[in-house]
């Protein structure tokens, strides 16, 4: 006993069990929190924590890695000293603090998301001054630190009296002596890192059960592991000239003709009857606005009543979707029509200039074309994306102090925002230039702050207080676009960049997808409710043929308003990839499995599926999507001018 007591490695294993305990604990918080949401029987339960273990276990064992490194050259001289004594207690306190901070971090991106850590938290990583300011402006931070120390050093005393650090401080062993142990715990590691996936244990047909059973460490890691994720290494593939034949079927529309004969090109000239129209286009992306959210669709009532009095003025899209689940998701297909990519969107991505994006058929049209956010555009990589691909930017840098009355983290108020927008306008239209502004708010975004005395919810109350600002700043800035002149010639677009949250029983939620789309001018656009199932790759296409522009196009999506539109939605995680048809949702996931769901049921709040056997022409479909635009995206021919 004393033999295995006097070990240096048991201050790995002390760490190993002191994660796997917190680990637990935060499960049982994070499934107490999901009560209503998950399958509660004893044995759905107990395979959540029987797996949970194991991927905690395979995280703990990544985790030590520099433990066991620094343990085994350590000498036994400088180990058994009253300083390595003294710094091995104040090195267990960081550590006992800082699995504490993790804990409390999973717990609220778990009430933020509903999914555990993944590639959200990867990006969240990256940009520390908006994460940081946003979880001050969010949270109580000093009374949790407060917790968080008491927590730690709770934990720390009752290691210090059982004396299990001093023990392993006693250790006589040699270098050669290590060699054993060492190996077992460097072999470890790395026999997960090649026979272990996120997806290899599914416990429940609910998601929520397979998130809780999920590590939100391995998630982490392997969310830093797929940061991109080549199509052809992962995913169901077929012949290439096969897939982009295929791809070309999907695409055909009777107005289109393709222009290349090479097999690896979908350009095409598209061609509308009648005079082109130099409306002005005014784009407002928003943040975050669920569908179920507003009366217009079903949702909620009376929080969104300038947006639903907008519904009955437009053209109004019932049955639209997001194609993914972050803002670069939105922007990438917009702005390229694109399919999700899989791994991270084009906008975050390296050599992502000159693709073939609306900005560029707009200025050859002889546009002014501006990307508008209240933000700072280094965020996610907008500013370069924009500037690459036919905008000018601006961003909370071109604001002046009298411009930015409020502002959170993430940006200034969307009244300021949209103040700046008409600003933006006037200047174009003093110059007689047409314009497209795409303009991107944030406060519907956590901290969820606005400024008072706006709505009848108080600042920082909530999601449904931003929902509501919101919309009271676009009621406001329409109200205030109506006053000049340029407003008759302008065709105003309102729209999601994505849901309020992505999680969900299913893998991929339909209505966590489900989003408006408003196309408003009323000196130019007849009202109506249009209910085709579409997506945001359509957005451009549709907005062009309004305009009766012919162009030459590479886009992916298509004109909704044609009598032969392709009615189709394309949904995707960064992993996940969908084609929503028919009422059949076919997906595309790592290790080239493809699952295809009949939808049972499907509204603003739920959706409900049952596996099927797979349907040849929806996979064929699919792959033709996803596979074809990586291959095209990989070979560069989704440029603009080549």
């Amino acid at each position: 006993m004393q033999h295995y007591l006097h070990n240096r490695f048991r201050f790995v294993t002390i760490i190993i069990l002191l994660f796997l305990i917190i680990s637990a604990l935060a499960r049982t918080v994070l499934l107490i929190d999901s009560v209503g949401m998950i399958e509660l029987g004893g044995l759905e339960v107990l395979k959540i924590y029987l797996v949970g273990l194991f991927y905690d276990f395979v995280a703990a064992s990544y985790l030590v890695i520099p433990f066991v490194l620094y343990l085994f050259f350590l000498p036994t001289k400088f180990l058994k000293s009253k300083i390595h004594h003294l710094l091995s207690h104040l090195f267990m306190f960081v550590i006992l603090a800082g699995l504490t901070f993790y804990a409390f971090s999973e717990y609220f991106f778990w009430d933020e998301f509903k999914v555990r850590f993944n590639f959200i938290a990867v990006d969240y990583l990256v940009y520390t001054t908006e994460v940081i300011g946003n979880i001050r402006e969010s949270y109580p931070m000093g009374l949790l630190s407060f917790f968080i120390t008491a927590i730690s050093v709770l934990m720390w005393f009752v290691l210090y009296r059982l004396k299990l650090v001093s023990y392993a401080l006693k250790d006589e062993k040699k270098l050669k002596q290590r060699i054993l142990p060492v190996t077992l715990y460097l072999l470890t590691p790395l026999l997960f890192f090649f026979t272990v996936s996120q997806d290899d244990f599914r416990v429940s047909k609910n998601q929520y059960n397979n998130e809780l059973s999920h590590s939100g460490l391995y998630s982490l890691f392997s969310a830093f592991r797929n940061n991109t994720l080549e199509y052809a290494h992962f995913y169901k593939s077929k012949d290439e000239s096969l897939v982009i034949s295929e791809l070309k079927k999907v695409l055909s529309a009777e107005n289109e003709v393709f222009t290349q004969e090479g097999t690896f090109d979908i350009s095409r000239h598209v061609t509308n009857t009648g005079t082109e129209k130099k409306h002005n286009v005014m784009m407002i992306v928003i943040e975050s606005l669920s569908g179920e959210f507003l009366a217009s669709l079903g949702g909620q009532s009376g929080l969104t009543p300038n947006l639903d009095a907008l519904a009955k003025e437009s053209l109004f899209f019932r049955n639209f979707y997001a194609t993914g689940t972050r803002t670069v998701r939105g922007m990438e297909a917009i702005t390229l029509s694109v399919p999700p990519t899989p791994g991270r969107s084009i906008v975050k991505r390296p050599d992502n200039e000159k693709m073939f994006s609306s900005g560029f058929v707009f200025r050859e049209k002889g546009y002014e074309t501006k990307f508008i956010y209240g933000g700072h555009g280094y965020f996610d990589n907008m500013n370069a994306f924009f500037e690459g691909n036919g905008f000018d930017v601006v961003d909370r840098t071109s604001f002046s102090a009298e411009e930015d009355t409020f502002h959170t983290v993430w940006g200034v108020s969307d009244e300021n925002l949209l103040d700046k927008a008409l600003k933006e306008a006037d200047l174009s239209a003093a110059q007689q230039k047409p314009f497209f502004s795409f303009v991107m708010t944030t406060s519907n975004h956590r901290p969820y702050d606005y400024p008072e005395g706006r709505i009848d919810i108080p600042s920082h109350s909530g999601r449904e207080g931003a929902v509501k600002y919101t919309d009271y700043a676009i009621g406001r800035f329409l109200k205030q676009a109506k006053e000049k002149p340029w407003f008759n010639d302008t065709i105003f677009v309102v729209v999601a960049d994505h849901c309020a949250s992505s999680a969900g029983k299913t893998e991929l939620p339909l209505h966590k997808y489900h989003i408006p789309l408003f196309i408003y001018a009323p000196q130019i656009i007849a009202a109506a409710e249009v209910e085709k199932l579409s997506s945001q790759i359509d957005l451009m296409p549709t907005l062009f043929g309004l305009l009766n522009w012919s162009y030459e196009s590479k886009f992916y999506g298509q004109d909704i308003l044609r009598s032969d539109f392709r009615e189709r939605a394309l949904v995707g995680t960064y992993q996940k990839l969908g084609l929503y048809k028919d009422g059949i949702l076919t997906v595309l996931s790592p290790r080239r499995d493809v699952q295809s769901y009949q939808v049972l049921s499907h509204d603003l709040f739920s959706s409900s599926y049952k596996e099927i056997q797979g349907d040849a022409r929806h996979e064929e479909e699919a792959i033709a999507y996803y596979q074809g635009s990586s291959l095209l995206h990989t070979k560069k021919r989704d440029r603009y001018g080549n």
